[in-house]
């Protein structure tokens, strides 16, 4: 009898057998079916089957990164002042490349699919598409052009601290500004450390990749604290409710609420509309001297408030970016780790003269945002967030990383302004402060 009772507890209606259940799930399901799962993955990467493309790609980045994201999230310390699962997804799969544990076709794979396979503007589109469409029209006109208020702060900010702490502790002023400060503050590799390389090596000679080789750390280091300092942030501002909207960015002003019916052909609409939106953006972006994103948020923003869309498109839109978000970004973080954190680069910057004026650049970053953000309405913490961490990150991928340490991923488009809109102010500066200095 007890054995019938047994068989009964692990045997479902139509007689097919299932695992034991349990209380702690893993990406939504009971965590033996996701170890399973994870056992899967793992005989097929070390056999050489996993397969190619998109569908081992996605399987590893989501398999590991979930795992991740689980010790992360349950580790003391990491959990509670390091950003928990975010920063233990980035770093811990960056250690899986530099230690060898992943094999190098899978690391050639997952950085593919993360790059020229586009998974990384897939998974932005998706989230500036639909948080820009679920927002109120009241907020988007309200912030409005004073977004660039705190900006500007966190450059004069970063500009700021970082000269006075490195002329403390050895660098010249100039040194501090141009090798540190603005390449951290200008907006990744590829809107920022890339084409200022060009404008040094226009103006003061020697070749690109001498100053590629002298911004990258700064770059790399530079995004470590901001993700770091995300998560802090978030603490602060538990601790201190009165200096954040908890991802609301702009004082009196609330966020639309309302209950949706979750409806799997209005996320099909919220897909196309996202991947339509960038490919304008991206059109329209060979054309102008702007970026892709860019254009992208304000085309999105204009229809948003033009109220031009149909709303099943805003709705489906907000559904699908909720969808991604949900379930894709502890695997983008792992793609990150692959793709874009040279574990190598980070080691080579660690000295103290070098860590504490890039940890000067990003503090000052964040002081200069978060206070001229208040000057004009922002909450603080949101303002240091977007306005100053989002400038001293690397770009896309540092946004997804700083918000998601700072569970803020609802802040996306603003995040995406100060990389974008800020890189480019900062490529216009670089060669403004290099004459000054010639």
């Amino acid at each position: 009898m007890k054995e019938s009772t047994e068989m009964k507890t692990n045997t479902t209606k139509d007689n097919t057998v299932s695992l034991p259940q349990s209380g702690v799930k893993i990406f939504g399901m009971p965590v033996l079916w996701f170890l399973l799962f994870s056992a899967i993955t793992i005989i097929a990467i070390y056999s050489g089957s996993l397969p190619a493309g998109m569908i081992g790609s996605l399987l590893v980045m989501i398999v590991i990164g979930e795992l991740l994201g689980f010790v992360g999230d349950r580790t003391p310390i990491v959990r509670t002042f390091l950003g928990g699962g975010a920063i233990v997804a980035i770093f811990g799969s960056a250690f899986m490349v530099y230690s060898g544990i992943l094999p190098e076709y899978v690391v050639t794979g997952v950085t593919d699919f993360m790059t020229t396979g586009g998974f990384l503007d897939f998974y932005i589109a998706a989230l500036i598409t639909g948080s820009i469409l679920g927002m109120s029209s009241k907020l988007l006109v309200k912030v409005g052009i004073r977004f660039f208020v705190p900006i500007v702060g966190a450059i004069v900010g970063a500009v700021i601290l970082a000269s006075i702490i490195g002329s403390i502790v050895g660098f010249t002023v100039q040194d501090a500004i141009l090798v540190l400060t603005l390449p951290i503050m200008g907006g990744g590799m590829g809107a920022g450390a890339v084409p200022m390389s060009q404008i040094y090596s226009e103006l003061l000679g020697n070749s690109p990749s001498y100053y590629i080789s002298m911004l990258v750390p700064a770059l790399a280091l530079g995004n470590v604290f901001a993700i770091v300092l995300a998560s802090i942030l978030n603490l602060i501002g538990k601790k201190y409710p009165s200096l954040t909207g908890n991802g609301q960015i702009i004082e009196g002003v609330t966020q639309d609420t309302k209950e949706q019916k979750y409806d799997i052909k209005l996320m099909g609409a919220g897909l196309l509309a996202a991947i339509a939106f960038f490919t304008i953006g991206s059109v329209l972006g060979d054309f102008l001297p702007i970026h892709a994103y860019a254009i992208m948020i304000i085309l999105v923003a204009l229809t948003k408030i033009a109220n031009i869309l149909p709303q099943t498109v805003l709705d489906g839109a907000s559904q699908w970016y909720q969808f991604v978000a949900s379930n894709w970004t502890l695997a983008l973080l792992f793609g990150i780790g692959v793709a874009y954190t040279d574990l190598n680069t980070v080691i080579e910057a660690l000295t103290l003269q070098y860590i504490l004026t890039v940890f000067a650049v990003v503090l000052g970053a964040i002081l200069g945002a978060g206070l001229l953000g208040k000057l004009v309405g922002f909450y603080p913490i949101e303002a240091a967030i977007t306005g100053g961490l989002c400038m001293a990150n690397m770009g896309g991928t540092g946004d997804v990383a700083v918000l998601s340490a700072s569970k803020r991923m609802e802040l996306m488009p603003f995040a995406q302004i100060s990389s974008r809109l800020g890189g480019a102010i900062i490529l216009l500066i670089t060669g403004l402060i290099i004459q000054m200095f010639l």
